[in-house]
C-alpha cells in the first residue's frame, strides 16, 4: 500500500491534482503494473466463500472497507463489519464508517495523491460508481450469484453490485399517535403534530433529499411550507428520527429506514400510491486495491444466500421477501429506479439542497460518524 503523501509530492503534483480536480486517469494509467485482474465480463466466480477465504489469507489476510453510514460502531456498515469478521475471523478487516458524500470525496483526493487506502467502496453516492468506471477505476468481477441480481442492483460489466436495500420513509410511535396516526405523507402537515416531529436534513444527505423532493413532486411546495411550520426537531444522520421516536422525544420520525413488518411500538410506513424511496447501496473493487482476494471475499459474501437471506429485502431475484412484502422493485412507489436517475443529475441535487436549507434552515451539528480524516484506514 502506498505511503501517505509528502509535502513533496504534493508540491510535485500540484494543487490542482492534490484537490482532486486534474483529468481523470485513464484505465491503463489508473491501474500500476501487475494489478490484480478480474474475471473481466466473463464468468462469475466458481470458488467457494471457504476457498476464497484461504486464498485471502494466503494474500496477507486485511481488507479495507470505506462504507457509508452514519454511526461509527451501529447501523448497516458496523453490523457488517461483526458479521465479517465472525465468519472469516483471520482477516484484518478495517470497516471505516462515514457519510457516503465525504467517503467518495475522500477517494477522489486519495486517487489524486495516490494514496489510495481501501480495497472496497460501499456507498450511498451511486453516480460515483457510474463515473468511476468511466475513469477505469473499478475492477470489473462477477461474484458468484451475479447472474440472480436484479438487473437494477448490477452492472452489466461486474464494475459494481448492490449489496442490500436501504428504504427510507416515515415512521411514528404507534401508542403516542392513537387513533389518528399519519396514515400518509399528507397527514404530516396536520396541525395536531406541531412540535411533534423530528427529521434528517434533506440537504445534508441525498437519499433523504430525493425522499423530501418525492414530496414536494407530488404534494406541491405549500407542503414543505406547512411542514416546516410544524417546528420539526432536524439532526444529521438518518437514524437520529427514529431514535427521537423510540426515546419518546417526538411521536413521528421523517426521512429514515426501517422494517414494514414491524408495527410496535414504532411502525414505519410505505402507504400505496404515496412515495417513498428505496435504493441498493453499490459496492466496487477498486483496481488499484491492495487486498484484492480478500474483496472478491467480502462481495461474494455480501451477495450469498447466507447473508441475503434476512428480515428484509434481497437484492436477489431468487430469495424471496418474508411474508407480507413483494420484491422491492415491485412497488413503483418505491422509485428504485428513480434514485440513481437523480444522484446523475448534480446540478438539480445542488440547487434542491440550497432550496430546502430555504425552507428548513442551514445544516447544524458535526457529522455523527466523527472525523475519520485523510486516510482512515491507512
Amino acid at each position: 500500500m502506498t505511503s501517505l503523501p509528502s509535502r513533496r509530492r504534493l508540491l510535485a503534483t500540484g494543487a490542482g491534482a492534490a484537490l482532486g480536480l486534474g483529468a481523470p486517469a485513464s484505465p491503463a494509467a489508473a491501474a500500476p503494473a501487475g494489478a490484480a485482474r478480474g474475471a473481466g465480463a466473463g464468468a462469475e466466480e466458481t470458488r467457494s466463500l471457504d476457498e476464497l477465504y484461504q486464498a485471502a489469507i494466503a494474500e496477507g489476510g486485511k481488507l479495507v472497507i470505506y462504507a457509508g453510514g452514519d454511526l461509527a460502531d451501529s447501523g448497516s456498515g458496523a453490523g457488517a463489519r461483526t458479521a465479517f469478521r465472525q465468519r472469516f475471523p483471520q482477516i484484518d478487516l478495517d470497516l471505516i464508517v462515514d457519510y457516503s458524500k465525504y467517503h467518495d470525496a475522500r477517494v477522489d483526493n486519495q486517487f489524486a495523491t495516490d494514496t489510495l487506502v481501501p480495497d472496497v467502496v460501499q456507498l450511498q453516492t451511486l453516480h460515483d460508481f457510474t463515473r468511476w468506471k468511466r475513469q477505469g477505476r473499478l475492477l470489473h468481477y462477477k461474484p458468484a450469484g451475479f447472474g440472480k441480481l436484479h438487473k437494477k442492483f448490477r452492472d452489466p460489466d461486474g464494475a459494481w453490485v448492490a449489496g442490500m436495500v436501504i428504504a427510507f420513509s416515515y415512521l411514528y410511535d404507534v401508542a403516542a399517535a392513537g387513533a389518528n396516526a399519519p396514515q400518509t405523507p399528507l397527514d404530516l402537515v396536520d396541525p395536531r403534530w406541531k412540535g411533534a416531529i423530528a427529521s434528517s436534513y434533506p440537504h445534508d444527505d441525498d437519499a433523504v433529499l430525493y425522499l423530501f423532493a418525492l414530496y414536494a413532486e407530488t404534494y406541491g411546495w405549500d407542503w414543505v411550507a406547512a411542514f416546516a411550520a410544524q417546528q420539526p426537531q432536524f439532526a444529521r444522520g438518518s437514524f437520529s428520527p427514529g431514535t427521537a421516536v423510540t426515546n419518546k422525544e417526538k411521536i413521528i420520525g421523517v426521512g429514515t429506514g426501517g422494517s414494514p413488518l414491524i408495527t410496535t411500538p414504532n411502525r414505519w410506513m410505505m402507504p400505496d400510491g404515496h412515495p417513498f424511496m428505496a435504493w441498493g447501496q453499490r459496492i466496487a473493487i477498486l483496481k488499484q486495491a491492495a487486498n484484492p482476494t480478500a474483496a472478491k471475499l467480502y462481495l461474494n459474501w455480501q451477495l450469498s444466500t447466507e447473508r441475503q437471506t434476512s428480515n428484509s429485502w434481497s437484492v436477489r431475484t431468487d430469495i424471496a421477501p418474508p411474508t407480507g412484502l413483494k420484491p422491492i422493485w415491485e412497488y413503483p412507489n418505491a422509485n428504485v429506479d428513480g434514485f440513481p436517475r437523480f444522484m446523475e443529475d448534480r446540478a438539480q441535487v445542488e440547487r434542491l439542497k440550497q432550496t430546502f436549507a430555504l425552507y428548513f434552515g442551514e445544516v447544524k451539528g458535526d457529522p455523527t460518524p466523527g472525523w475519520p480524516g485523510l486516510h482512515p484506514g491507512a
